[in-house]
């Protein structure tokens, strides 16, 4: 016998659910027949969504990607020597009267 696996819900679907259970409009069981899950995984999801909600508000935990100011540093000054490097080539080439 193959061992049965969860489904896996999507992020909208587990926040629509967890903003219903948190409305109080239903009762928990009605929710899981509505949406066809287990009262367990709703109990989960407005759980998570109560502790997380502080976080929708806090600037200092942005999605912005962190930025390597030395990384960018190091990528300005290969640009710059690539650059001046082709900037001169036609001189090495022996066409003088090329360069602007």
């Amino acid at each position: 016998m193959a061992k049965r696996t969860g489904r896996t819900h999507s992020a909208a679907f587990m926040a629509k659910v967890a903003l219903a259970a948190l409305s109080g409009e239903k009762t928990l069981a009605e929710l899981a027949q509505q949406y066809e899950v287990h009262p367990n995984p709703i109990t989960g999801w407005k759980r998570q969504l109560s502790d997380g909600a502080a976080n929708v508000f806090d600037r200092k935990g942005s999605t912005e990607p962190a930025v390597d100011l030395k990384v960018l540093h190091a990528r300005i000054g290969q640009l710059t020597l690539e650059n001046d490097f082709l900037e001169s080539a036609p001189t090495r080439v022996g066409l003088l009267g090329a360069k602007r």
